[in-house]
């Protein structure tokens, strides 16, 4: 097994050089074996979740309105950031690396753990999904809590398996199941034309005055930011691509495929099942059950359910990055950045799979006498997700002003678009991201299962927690504890 702890030494502790010493010592570790094909694969399994269009559909046709706007506000101006900092610094971790350029030692480990633990949060989501897409099956399937938990500990671990396998065998398994995601999505479509087809009528109302957007639906703005966030994941395996076109090909097609599908899945479910019976998490399911029968329907859930478990694999291996390249500048223990023999941080993945283990134990086993509990922890965990991958976005579009000016000569040589357009997509991404934030923590997802005043105490609780357990680690961490000895000796 290789690992770079004999080579943590001084440029590990220093903080003040612009270059972390994870930047020399990964590319020398980790293979490149990602092309345009797989960047997009990621791209998509990270952030075109087919179940958010269900969500949005409690929205009605105003949920259209929302996903353009997102789509303008915070998916496109984010892959122009995403693409300038990837090409100017290709380097493991994504924004853990490029908030260390702009913001120092701190920051960028700030940044990078408000980054890495959304993942963590969504593991035990994705995981969740399934149950939710097993339920569907059958509903009298999983009603104990601890059978849920037991169920979600499998997907946890099985994923875990496969991210430490050679990467190329685990990609490829990834690309099979998103061109089969990709036939589930048109299949929920279709259901939408069968049934307009068929002579019936669009099941909600869709006259100019339900697209109007109001208070009363602003939250599903935050819901919109939540199915759109992920544009910087795949970077954090940055130095594992093996072609840097790869980097502008996901960005742009991954965009287009996130931007289509998201709107065709929330029109074929919209134009079937009427909003006050469609679920929140199962409506594009709905949809093609009632449009095009019931054994449509369960190929496709069985598609999602296949998804959702490659998926999870997909945020284990992605997400172990950023403690991977932690591990490598002493910021966190130098054994996550130990790789096995398939040349995978295996100690990162499998760390992350402890901390699944012990979230999902307490939760769903310490927890079980509530029968709502699998939804409400699946909806505070995708706000306390919303909120603080936010805030790593807020910093990330600070990120690229700030290095524009630090570095103007690297800037120049990759710039994608004019200063101008940069310092727009800033502030429309920065201010996006704010306000996914604030309509978030502010309004329940699902007032009936959790009402408002809890809501913003338990997702709220759950952010902060979060970010004094960031601070707290970077102040224990290995490299500030060697500053401490030195300073005293």
């Amino acid at each position: 097994m290789g690992t770079a702890e004999g080579n943590l030494g001084a440029v590990g502790r220093s903080g003040t050089t612009s270059e972390l010493l994870s930047e020399r010592i990964a590319p020398g570790i980790l293979p490149k074996v990602l092309g345009p094909f797989d960047m997009v694969a990621i791209f998509v399994a990270i952030v075109l979740f087919a179940n958010q269009a269900s969500v949005i559909q409690a929205a009605g046709p105003a949920g259209f309105v929302y996903w353009i706007l997102g789509f303008i506000t915070f998916l496109i101006p984010g892959a122009i950031v995403t693409g300038q900092l990837g090409l100017m610094f290709p380097g493991e971790g994504s924004i853990y690396v490029w908030t260390h350029k702009a913001l120092g030692t701190f920051w960028g480990f700030f940044a990078g753990f408000c980054a890495w633990w959304p993942g963590i949060l969504v593991m035990i989501a994705t995981s969740d999904l399934i149950v939710t897409m097993l339920q569907f099956l059958n509903s009298s399937w999983l009603q104990q809590p601890w059978q849920q938990g037991v169920v979600i500990l499998a997907v946890i671990w099985f994923s875990t398996g496969l991210s430490i396998l050679r990467f190329r065998v685990t990609q490829n398994m990834v690309n099979v199941v998103f061109v089969v995601y990709g036939a589930a999505i048109a299949a929920v479509g279709l259901a939408g034309l069968a049934w307009l087809l068929g002579g019936h009528p669009a099941a909600n109302d869709f006259s100019p005055s339900a697209f109007s957007l109001n208070s009363s639906n602003a939250t599903f703005y935050g819901l919109v930011i939540l199915a759109l966030l992920g544009i910087e994941v795949p970077l954090n395996m940055g130095v594992e691509v093996k072609d840097r076109r790869a980097i502008t090909s996901y960005l742009f097609w991954g965009s287009i495929v996130v931007m289509a599908a998201y709107l065709l899945l929330t029109w074929g479910a919209m134009v079937v099942v009427p909003q006050k019976d469609a679920n929140s998490t199962t409506a594009i399911l709905q949809a093609v059950q009632i449009s095009l029968g019931s054994g449509v329907s369960t190929v496709v859930t069985l598609i999602l359910i296949a998804f959702f478990l490659f998926n999870t694999t997909v945020y284990n291996y992605s997400f172990a990055r950023l403690l991977f390249v932690s591990g490598l500048d002493r910021r966190l223990p130098g054994a996550m950045a130990r790789v096995n023999r398939n040349k995978v941080p295996h100690i990162a993945v499998i760390t992350q799979a402890v901390i699944t283990t012990v979230i999902t134990l307490v939760t769903f086993i310490g927890f079980s006498g509530n029968p709502n509990l699998s939804t409400q922890v699946y909806l505070v965990l995708q706000a306390a997700v919303t909120v603080i991958w936010c805030l790593s976005m807020v910093i990330l579009f600070v990120d690229v002003l700030i290095i524009r000016n630090k570095f103007p000569t690297e800037f120049k040589r990759e710039q994608l678009v004019p200063n101008g357009v940069f310092v727009a997509a800033s502030i429309f991404g920065a201010v996006a991201s704010a306000a996914g934030i604030w309509v978030t923590l502010t309004g329940s997802w699902n007032p009936a299962l959790i009402a408002n005043g809890p809501w913003l105490l338990v997702v709220g609780g759950v952010t902060v927690a979060s970010l004094v357990v960031a601070v707290v680690v970077y102040f224990l961490g290995p490299s500030r504890r060697s500053q401490a000895a030195q300073s005293s000796a």
